[in-house]
């Protein structure tokens, strides 16, 4: 923003004085705080450009922001008023496209709000969580080697008495080897599927056949297994929220899209590079 947090200059603080001095409390959208040759600035031009600075301009002080955010609206309407200031065709399908997106914009803000009600949370998180049999979780160890044949030597050694965790920080190539071979607590779809699936198959206190996946061969035994407790509401509420969220706006588009009467120009039919041609906005 330019100027942005320079003091107002001397011509547009006398403006600013000679404006009526209105109450904090009766400032609205529509109270005009300046004027440039008869155009109005209203404080709700302010406050949509304080909406849309950069966030390390949004930690400034109200007080620097109003000095910055006049100037650059005052300057911005100073220089639209000249009479070379013609609105090209450029500006014309700018603002069309700003209208068109923030019109948009106000929709689907509007589609949210509708659908992202605590109701419909509630009954979000019940279907997803509370609802059916908990899914289980596993804990268990796995001792990782380079072959086949040296997986079912330690199958052989470990059904013969040998401790997991002694075998595991001898001769797991892992990174859990050094503890023993430990991988704590997982669930379903935390494992590649080669190892869950072994894993799932097994009987706590159970060591499986050597297992082969994209990272060598495993012997795995299985520690323990529980049901998964679901979370609280709170720690899954933002992901529920945004799921109702893309739902409801994506129903509502194909909806909408569906029942109005559209046409496309297929680009086949087109020469697709003329989307470079940025000189035809100048014809």
């Amino acid at each position: 923003m330019t100027n942005l947090i320079t003091k107002l200059s001397a011509s547009a603080f006398a403006l600013i004085l000679a404006l009526p001095v209105q109450a904090q409390d009766t400032l609205t959208a529509d109270s005009v705080v300046a004027t440039v040759n008869g155009t109005e600035i209203t404080l709700g031009h302010m406050l949509m450009v304080r909406a849309s600075l950069p966030e390390q301009y949004q930690q400034l002080p109200d007080d620097v922001l109003w000095d910055g955010i006049m100037d650059q609206i005052v300057q911005q309407t100073v220089l639209s008023q000249q009479d070379t200031a013609e609105e090209s065709r450029r500006i014309q399908l700018a603002l069309e496209n700003e209208r068109r997106a923030l019109t948009a914009a106000q929709v689907i803000e509007d589609i949210v709000d509708d659908a992202v009600t605590e109701e419909a949370v509630q009954a979000a998180y019940e279907e997803s969580y509370l609802q059916g049999e908990p899914a289980q979780e596993y804990n268990a160890s796995h001792i990782l080697v380079e072959t086949q044949e040296e997986a079912a030597a330690i199958v052989e050694e470990l059904n013969g008495g040998a401790d997991f965790a002694e075998v595991a920080r001898e001769k797991s190539t892992g990174p859990s080897g050094p503890n023993g071979g430990q991988l704590g607590w997982f669930s379903a779809g935390m494992m590649v599927p080669e190892f869950q699936a072994a894993v799932e198959e097994l009987e706590v206190g159970a060591i499986s056949e050597p297992v082969q996946t994209q990272f060598g061969w495993h012997v795995i035994k299985l520690n323990e297994t529980r049901a998964q407790e679901a979370p609280a509401l709170e720690a899954v509420r933002a992901e529920i929220e945004n799921q109702l969220s893309q739902q409801a706006v994506t129903q509502k588009i194909e909806e909408l899209t569906n029942a109005a009467d559209v046409t496309r120009t297929a680009k086949e039919e087109v020469d697709t590079s003329v989307l470079s041609n940025i000189g035809l906005l100048e014809e």
